[in-house]
């Protein structure tokens, strides 16, 4: 099964590909690279969760946004792509997380995001990845995911 078939399996439907909110693109197709803008946990024009990890915002609250997040880059992607199977990997994702002073569990909060990406695209949804805590992101955000994916069979 591939990507696109396999986000049915799970019930998932791709929200729309959000617009950016600053003075950026959402992507930048390079070669065999797909480059995706950090994406925040918004869904139909609004965040789910605002505030700090820790504080604020639990950890499965902000689970739930690191998921949203990566729900996000990926329909980012299908507008960069087409679609999901064209995604030949997801080389790396980079999550900051708002964190509340003595909150350490980023690593923690990031594993939703990228046990998705395994569910999505199996082995090839395996990657190098970061988490940071932050004192502040966009728009009070809670989680920010960035991802670089290897495309296949694109021309740019």
């Amino acid at each position: 099964m591939g990507a696109a078939e396999n986000i049915k399996s799970l019930g998932i439907e791709l929200p729309p590909a959000p617009a950016p909110v600053g003075a950026y693109v959402p992507y930048v197709l390079s070669q065999e690279f797909l480059f995706i803008s950090g994406q925040i946990p918004m869904r139909e024009g609004a965040l789910i969760h605002q505030g700090k990890v820790g504080s604020d915002v639990s950890v499965a609250e902000a689970q739930a946004c690191a998921r949203q997040c990566l729900l996000n880059a990926l329909a980012q992607a299908e507008a960069a792509l087409g679609s999901l199977d064209n995604v030949a990997r997801v080389v790396r994702m980079t999550g900051f997380v708002a964190s509340f002073e003595g909150f350490t569990d980023q690593a923690l909060v990031m594993n939703e995001a990228s046990e998705l990406a395994v569910q999505i695209f199996g082995e090839a949804g395996r990657h190098a990845r970061v988490a940071v805590g932050a004192s502040e992101l966009p728009l009070g955000s809670p989680v920010e995911i960035e991802v670089i994916l290897e495309v296949k069979g694109v021309n740019n």
